[in-house]
């Protein structure tokens, strides 16, 4: 079953998805419905991240620190 979505595309977009359907001799709800599968099926690429994304030179401080306030660290 079929489930109808009204999305806002911009103009340009939808001009080049009315003329990738024109040459290839598709729909353009094929081609946004293709996309949307290749997109969203199958397992997930890559590994998730465990690490920390900035590597730095010198120790680590604690994981959860005890004695300080949080929002001292990040706003001052």
């Amino acid at each position: 079953m079929a489930v109808r979505t009204t999305v806002d595309i911009p103009e340009p977009i939808h001009d080049r998805l009315r003329h990738r359907a024109q040459s290839s001799g598709v729909s353009i709800r094929s081609l946004i419905v293709g996309a949307i599968e290749q997109a969203y099926t199958g397992p997930a690429k890559g590994a998730p991240v465990t690490g920390p994304l900035i590597r730095a030179k010198g120790k680590r401080g604690p994981q959860f620190p005890k004695d300080e306030n949080p929002h001292d660290i990040v706003f001052s």
